[in-house]
């Protein structure tokens, strides 16, 4: 594995990650905007998101972009002229929501203080509760497996994903040492998450065992693994405040990379 490297700086918070048509998507929160990055560091805007904190996004197998404006609980939907539509609105659920994810067949999972199921046609049901303050989450590659970072309970919650979307067997897939933030798998099955007061982001398996930690300079939000073979581990990372001061503006947020040995799941 190589030492950590600054790809990208001036961002507030580097949230939601994810590694899409060959360059890094990154939610920059506190400024409502969208922005993709190349690995020589050049980047721009491509989406302006009506919110400021929390929000995240991931993609319909249509290619439409799916966004969690979460402090007012709506998922909107990003037409391929660019505008957003509501695609499903949570608020009869819960207050505020943070994180999501689409599994292969454009179910969308949220969460927050549960876990909402947003169907591909628009329509959302409850089918977690509970969640310890939901952070990032994962699909496994085979589409079984739906795995929650509850960040209160220093611990990743694995469900077993039903035919119709749904979640059973509730389980704690690893007790970990932190709060776990963002998330992401790769090829062998283990899982590396973001640590915001620890300053790092931590490689394990299920049970708990740790295999790999980066230590980095400042909080980690959120990772992915992504790049032309799957082994650039993008890290989010920026100074933490507090969330009394979650607000403030700064421009402390930077993504940091680093070549690990193990690729992205689904990856060669």
């Amino acid at each position: 594995m190589t030492a950590p490297n600054v790809l990208l700086t001036g961002l507030m918070y580097g949230e939601s990650p994810r590694w899409h048509d060959g360059r890094l998507w990154v939610a920059n929160w506190g400024t409502g905007q969208i922005l993709t990055a190349g690995l020589d560091g050049g980047s721009e805007v491509v989406a302006e998101i009506p919110t400021t904190i929390p929000y995240s996004f991931d993609w319909l197998p249509d290619g439409r972009m799916l966004v969690v404006s979460g402090q007012e609980a709506l998922v909107l939907r990003r037409e391929p002229d660019g505008s957003l539509v509501t695609h499903a609105d949570l608020r009869a659920l819960g207050e505020v929501f943070n994180e999501i994810v689409v599994d292969a067949r454009g179910n969308a999972y949220v969460n927050g203080a549960i876990v909402a199921l947003v169907t591909p046609d628009g329509r959302a049901r409850q089918v977690a509760g509970d969640i310890a303050f939901g952070n990032g989450m994962a699909v496994t590659e085979d589409g079984s497996t739906l795995i929650v970072a509850e960040s209160h309970g220093r611990r990743l919650t694995a469900f077993d994903i039903a035919e119709d979307g749904g979640l059973t067997g509730r389980r704690v897939w690893a007790e970990v040492d932190g709060p776990p933030d963002g998330v992401c798998l790769d090829a062998e099955g283990a899982l590396w998450y973001a640590d915001v007061p620890n300053q790092r982001c931590v490689r394990v398996r299920e049970g708990g065992e740790v295999l790999r930690t980066i230590d980095l300079d400042r909080g980690c939000f959120a990772c992915v693994l992504g790049g032309p073979d799957g082994r650039t581990l993008f890290m989010t990372t920026a100074e933490w405040r507090g969330m009394d001061r979650l607000h403030e503006p700064h421009r402390t947020g930077q993504v940091v990379v680093a070549e690990v040995s193990v690729p992205h799941a689904g990856r060669p």
